[in-house]
């Protein structure tokens, strides 16, 4: 017999999840909160009630994200690279940077820095990537399911290039460790294990490729007969990284001595200060807790009639009104008339630009 709606809502209370998870379109998806919790279990986190809403709620999003594509026949196309085997002698950094030249070269990156990673990750790779509150002292965690394909969760609460950072690490275990979910702390008790060494290479030689390093570096030297804090600061801009990730790449290629950023913490060097101070443009930053390409899939729903104003909303994480807001923003374009003038179009989602299909 068919279930009835009481019925329905009974077992959503009994199990802990809304209605409309039970009865979302589509084969339910491989969960991904069993794994990391188990692996949350095993770990100290400074919040645990964080750490496992984090992780609720990056179940959430994925099957949120995987609705949308379903309605608007529009899956993820994934293009991960090859797994790596760790196994051997080898140096997982040496092979960690070896891996990130290869992988930059299959995404056409050549050797300049990436400003839009985020947005690149999921078009090029294929990478589902989420901001959500967690524990002060966990950056990030990663999950892959066959049908989800690799969902990252990101700590929306760490500074923008330390998330940057974060994605490309949780990349790394995608390459490395693409069945086994886990969760990155930002410090890691006694030796850190082969996988968390090939990740943290793979974000710095990602972010900051050798080659290009080098060559920037050398043209300030060779241009001002030095390497001062401002330089350091400008190219820290430069790659969209931190000012502390900069320094200690530039240590690990042998162009600054070692130990240079621990002194000039230790005098007290205030990187955020100094920045300001050499009046450095602001650089593209995104603060959803989904990506851009969910949240047009969302808007393009809801223009569609295929969802309502209610659940618009509870896609996009806020109240009707703001979703509203949402969606006039992603409609609207802004072009110069030969005149000058500004002026506002109204863009019609449903409308082919393919002429006569």
């Amino acid at each position: 017999r068919t279930t009835s709606p009481d019925e329905v809502r009974k077992l959503a209370s009994f199990l802990g999840r809304k209605v409309h998870e039970l009865v979302r379109p589509g084969e339910p998806v491989i969960e991904l909160q069993p794994h990391l919790r188990a692996v949350a279990g095993k770990m100290k986190a400074s919040d645990e009630n964080v750490l496992y809403a984090g992780i609720d709620e990056l179940q959430r999003l994925a099957e949120d994200y995987r609705e949308l594509e379903l309605l608007m026949n529009a899956p993820l196309q994934f293009d991960y690279p090859s797994v790596v085997d760790l196994s051997g002698r080898i140096d997982p950094a040496q092979l960690a940077e070896s891996v990130s030249v290869k992988e930059r070269q299959r995404l056409g990156l050549g050797d300049q820095p990436v400003s839009n990673l985020r947005s690149l990750l999921e078009w090029d790779v294929g990478l589902r990537i989420f901001y959500w509150e967690l524990p002060a002292n966990i950056a990030g965690m990663y999950a892959y399911t066959p049908d989800l394909g690799c969902c990252i969760l990101i700590n929306r609460n760490h500074p923008v290039e330390k998330r940057r950072a974060s994605m490309v690490h949780e990349y790394g275990h995608l390459i490395v460790d693409r069945y086994q979910p886990g969760i990155d702390y930002l410090s890691f008790p006694g030796r850190k294990p082969a996988n968390e060494r090939f990740a943290e290479q793979f974000a710095l030689c990602f972010l900051m490729p050798t080659s290009s390093v080098r060559k920037r570096f050398q043209e300030i030297v060779t241009t001002t007969g030095d390497f001062q804090v401002a330089d350091l600061c400008r190219l820290s801009h430069f790659y969209f990284v931190s000012v502390e990730a900069m320094a200690l790449r530039l240590e690990q290629l042998a162009l600054m001595p070692k130990g240079t950023w621990q002194a000039l913490r230790e005098s007290g060097l205030a990187p955020r200060q100094a920045q300001a101070l050499l009046e450095l443009p602001s650089q593209p930053v995104s603060n959803h807790p989904y990506p851009e390409r969910y949240k047009y899939l969302a808007v393009q729903a809801f223009e569609q009639a295929k969802i309502s104003q209610g659940q618009l909303g509870r896609f996009l994480r806020c109240d009707p009104l703001a979703a509203r807001e949402i969606v006039a923003t992603c409609r609207a374009s802004t072009v110069v008339e030969d005149t000058g003038e500004s002026k506002q179009l109204e863009l019609p989602f449903e409308k082919s630009l393919l002429g006569d299909q």
